[in-house]
């Protein structure tokens, strides 16, 4: 920084230390990518100086009064186009505005924290937040102007003013008072607003942006005479000094329109980096949709970003909370949280804290835990398709519900206990247990209760991501299938080898299956004649597993993928066994028959709710006619 002697009296003049000429038009265009963001920055460092102030006291080396007063105010003037940050806190001389203002790169909290590191033996970085230098320059993103006038917290050292118009010059001198019109410590920064940003001199636009980014910073924030931010939010306290109801308050400050959130984890880890934070589990309501703004990313206390994918789990974008930590930059970059080894560390942390905490709870009230698990089943399902460490844990809190079956309630069930309720009934020729499920237990009724009066259990699978889950378990567990209980007829499903007897002789089957084939004349059906108990119904159609499941993932997915574009294909199996059968093979009059198999096969349709139109219409019409 070069400076020179003014013509008034002890007014300097100089250059920037700076590497270009070009560096505020890249401040204003390409240093941030909201403009908002200035006053974040210029309230962060007000608030930094307060709280070097209060280390200096406490350190012994300033034994003025430190007042009850310790605030930061932000005030406009729209008529004269300012708007005026100012603070109480440790001031700067002239020499120092030169030193931190003037030369950019230079970091005034960092040489702050070197200097006092040793005193103490151990410094609160949470407690320095602003660094002046590019923070400061942020400015110049929505002034044409600013000003600094300020009074160090040495009794010696006169009020200095320094003014910049966005060039690389600048001038520094005396000032005779602060804008308050008073002589004490602190630092005013006013900035003479350009004019295509004038949009920032206005009330709720310079309030929202206080709320938003200064909600609760750790001095307070004085705004229009009413202080706007909680400096002490309960991410910053003891979880011993807290009570549920300070946790649920918070919740309702963070969200206040939402519902009581079901449980909450406090994160507090000093090393190997520093966090707190705040994890709530809401209940969900919409199903499996991403809402990425509902956690929200802090650094000592000042916001960041509500867009914490890189920070949280995938599968934990559902939760709602604060998590702070100092060692995340407040200029945070995407590529800087992709690649900082203490955001990845960050990120493990926290996949822990939420498996520890799922198992404590499971292990304390199972009772309890189960009556809060289709609000949290789709995290954990979906941490265990995310994260294998997350499984490893999670294999033994993560339930499966059965359905009801003959009066019988349904139940819960870890993995294991589940594998051990169906294995000696469910397992087919090859050893492998069949996990039956459905996913619409209401759609489905009749295939349920098909498979209950043969003793098997079914799964209510009815959640928007079960289709992947029950992939992944297929993958991590030995010798196990799913399959849905409408995919097949059940003795397809679960092949124990055995073989029912027909009692039509091939010819008959042959016959039967032609006059199916004649009357339905669709290309899309593969229809079969099969051996099943006589008191199943008289045709089952069904959609192959693989085919079905496909098709469900791609529907989650949202996208258009090769087996969602596949062309619909049902299986039709025809009960061998069924009376009506045997009824449509005696019926000599060819339009009679016909309409005997047409009306089996609607009534198959109708069990899949697959019967509409003008088909249903027939089919009604058809039903009365028999009566």
């Amino acid at each position: 920084m070069e400076a020179v002697q003014n013509e008034k009296e002890g007014t300097k003049r100089g250059q920037i230390s700076i590497h270009t000429e070009n560096i505020f038009p890249i401040i204003k265009k390409f240093l941030y990518s909201d403009h908002e963001i200035f006053l974040r920055e210029l309230v962060s460092n007000a608030v930094d100086a307060t709280q070097k102030l209060k280390k200096l006291a406490s350190y012994g080396e300033y034994n003025g009064e430190l007042g009850d007063d310790l605030k930061v105010t932000v005030a406009f003037d729209k008529e004269a186009k300012t708007i005026t940050i100012s603070d109480r806190g440790i001031g700067m001389s002239a020499d120092e505005i030169q030193k931190y203002i003037n030369q950019i790169a230079f970091s005034g909290a960092t040489e702050f924290i070197e200097k006092y590191k040793d005193k103490s033996g151990q410094v609160d970085e949470k407690a320095i937040i602003g660094h002046f230098g590019l923070g400061f320059y942020s400015a110049f993103m929505v002034a044409k102007e600013v000003e600094i006038i300020s009074k160090s917290y040495r009794d010696e050292e006169p009020i200095s003013r320094w003014v910049c118009d966005g060039s690389t010059e600048f001038e520094i001198g005396p000032a005779e008072s602060r804008v308050s019109g008073g002589t004490e410590r602190g630092t005013d920064v006013v900035l003479h607003i350009a004019e295509d940003s004038e949009e920032f001199l206005d009330e709720y636009r310079l309030r929202g942006i206080l709320e938003k980014y200064g909600k609760f910073l750790p001095i307070p924030i004085e705004f229009d005479g009413k202080v706007v931010n909680n400096t002490t939010p309960i991410w910053t306290k003891a979880p011993s000094d807290l009570t549920d109801d300070d946790y649920k308050n918070f919740y309702r400050e963070l969200y206040p329109m939402s519902e009581e959130p079901l449980f909450w984890i406090h994160l507090n880890v000093d090393y190997p980096f520093n966090l707190t934070g705040v994890l709530y589990f809401p209940k969900l309501k919409d199903g499996f949709q991403f809402k990425r703004e509902k956690i929200q990313l802090y650094s000592r206390q000042v916001f960041i970003t509500d867009e914490v994918k890189d920070v949280v789990p995938d599968f934990l974008m559902l939760l709602h909370g604060v998590i702070d930590s100092p060692d995340i930059p407040l200029n945070v970059s995407r590529s800087f949280l992709q690649t900082d080894s203490n955001v990845k560390k960050i990120n493990s942390y926290i996949t822990r804290k939420v498996a520890d905490k799922l198992n404590d709870l499971f292990k304390a009230d199972r009772a309890a835990y189960e009556a809060k698990f289709d609000d949290i089943g789709l995290f954990v399902k979906y941490g265990i398709l995310s994260d294998d460490k997350f499984y490893e844990k999670a294999k033994d809190f993560v339930l499966l519900k059965n359905t009801e079956a003959n009066g019988t309630p349904s139940r819960y069930f870890t993995l294991n206990e589940y594998r051990e309720h169906v294995q000696a009934n469910q397992t087919d020729k090859s050893e492998t247990v069949v996990m039956l499920y459905a996913t619409n237990a209401q759609q489905q009724h009749g295939y349920i209760e098909s498979a209950h009066r043969r003793g098997y259990d079914v799964l209510l699978m009815d959640t928007q991501i079960d289709a992947h889950f029950i992939n992944a378990l297929e993958y991590k567990l030995e010798k196990t299938s799913f399959k849905r209980v409408d995919a097949d007829t059940l003795d397809k499903l679960i092949d124990k080898g055995l073989n029912t007897e027909s009692v039509l002789s091939e010819e008959d089957r042959t016959k039967l299956k032609d006059l199916f084939e004649q009357t339905l004349d669709n290309k899309s059906l593969a229809i079969s004649i099969e051996s099943m108990p006589a008191d199943e119904l008289p045709v089952t159609i069904t959609m192959p597993e693989f085919i079905r499941r496909m098709k469900d993932m791609s529907a989650l997915s949202g996208e258009q993928s090769f087996y969602g574009s596949l062309p619909v294909s049902y299986n039709v199996a025809v009960n061998a066994n069924h009376p009506l059968t045997s009824k449509i093979l005696s019926t000599t009059d060819a339009e009679a028959q016909k309409t005997l198999v047409k009306q089996v096969y609607d009534l198959a349709l109708l069990s899949q709710n697959m019967l509409t139109g003008a088909d249903l219409t027939a089919f009604v019409r058809r039903s009365v006619a028999q009566l």
